[in-house]
């Protein structure tokens, strides 16, 4: 499992190697002390799993994460403070260590991130065909959300928002949560239609109706039925490419 470590502290980064050593599918691949470097690092080396301290110079643990394009990284947060608990959670956070890191703790988080990508391999073997199957526009889901259900035309969903380990979907009047990342669904969406506009918004790309320039060089979208998603300054790049003639 490519590994990154990102700590400010030189003395946590090598700490945090001493005690990875023993977890041999764990490839450490790079380290670095900023967001900025490691920006760098996750487009050059395509790493697996963060290993992530919040409260950094410049952009914190949370910035870096917003800052990345597509599909990020798993993460285990590593922090000092106890207080960003709740808030790395909706990050889609693993696991979340506190300084200093307890051996057990750790062994207990990588069990996890284990479990996590062996269950994703198990129901990838298990439905090879659906999981690989691209749905568009005409396709019909099936979906539940506690004793409510549904059986929609995935062209009527104009919005898919992530919520920690929850992804609102967005269809008529209603906004059920279903428990899937945004990153799997990403998979399953057909790109002509669904655009990932940033970390948090995949848009259905037949209900924009109308476009404006936004901070940064971003843009703003506004949806039928009125959600107003912020598009990125890299996303807005792809964006205009994909829609223009």
């Amino acid at each position: 499992m490519r590994t990154l470590i990102i700590d400010d502290e030189r003395l946590a980064r090598n700490e945090l190697k001493r005690l990875l050593e023993p977890y041999h599918k764990i490839e450490i691949v790079g380290e670095a002390a900023n967001a900025e470097e490691a920006l760098g690092l996750i487009t050059e080396l395509q790493p697996e799993l963060l290993f992530l301290d919040i409260q950094m110079p410049g952009k914190n643990g949370f910035e870096l994460l917003t800052s990345i394009e597509g599909k990020a990284p798993d993460v285990i947060f590593t922090t000092a403070y106890d207080d960003y608990a709740i808030k790395a959670f909706e990050f889609n956070a693993l696991d979340y260590l506190l300084k200093p890191i307890d051996s057990e703790r750790l062994k207990d988080a990588i069990q996890r991130v284990e479990e996590d990508r062996e269950h994703h391999e198990e129901s990838t073997a298990e439905t090879p065909e659906r999981a690989s199957r691209v749905l568009g526009q005409n396709d019909k889901v099936f979906i539940k959300d506690g004793e409510k259900c549904w059986f929609v035309l995935l062209g009527k969903i104009r919005l898919f928002e992530s919520m920690g380990n929850y992804v609102r979907l967005h269809f008529d009047d209603q906004k059920p949560l279903v428990l899937k990342s945004l990153n799997s669904l990403e998979d399953r969406l057909d790109p002509e239609n669904y655009f990932r506009a940033n970390r948090k918004h995949i848009i259905n790309l037949q209900w924009v109706e109308k476009i404006e320039p936004w901070f940064s060089g971003g843009l703003l979208v506004t949806l039928q039925g009125g959600d107003r998603i912020e598009i990125s300054r890299r996303q807005a790049i792809r964006f205009k490419d994909l829609m223009s003639l």
